[in-house]
């Protein structure tokens, strides 16, 4: 069996934060929303369908985590979850905090303007709470 590799476009776009039975949770460098992403640590998956059925339940219970803890830490209006891979095609699930007054609401993020890194102290504030936040 092949070892798991994040595609490179995920590994520069994001941070690990936390990983769980089945996912690493990363958080988008782009500011402009809350945003974690999915990334099932299985190789050569694109496709939900294409996880075990056991997967495929804790896919569905750590995007439910993932989407509880970010609307209890941000107060987000809505919750976006989406798993679209037409650029990158490994699997993964993006969980985004959207509020009506963000960029480009409502709008869908993608492709919108240009992405806006984190102030090093802010994202690691929010990285600490969102950990707690996935662990309680």
């Amino acid at each position: 069996m092949d070892a798991f590799k994040l595609d490179h476009r995920l590994a520069n776009d994001s941070i690990s934060i936390l990983k769980t039975g089945l996912c690493d949770f990363r958080l988008s460098r782009d500011c402009r929303w809350p945003w974690l992403i999915l990334v099932p640590q299985r190789t050569d998956i694109t496709e939900i369908f294409e996880l075990t059925p056991l997967d495929q339940v804790m896919l569905t219970f750590e995007t439910e985590l993932a989407s509880t803890a970010l609307k209890k830490v941000t107060g987000a209006t809505k919750i976006n979850v989406a798993a679209i891979g037409n650029i990158v095609r490994q699997l993964h699930v993006h969980v985004v905090a959207r509020f009506e007054d963000d960029p480009n609401w409502p709008g869908p993020i993608w492709g919108y303007g240009k992405p806006e890194a984190y102030e090093d102290a802010k994202r690691d504030q929010f990285i600490k709470t969102m950990r707690e936040a996935l662990s309680s």
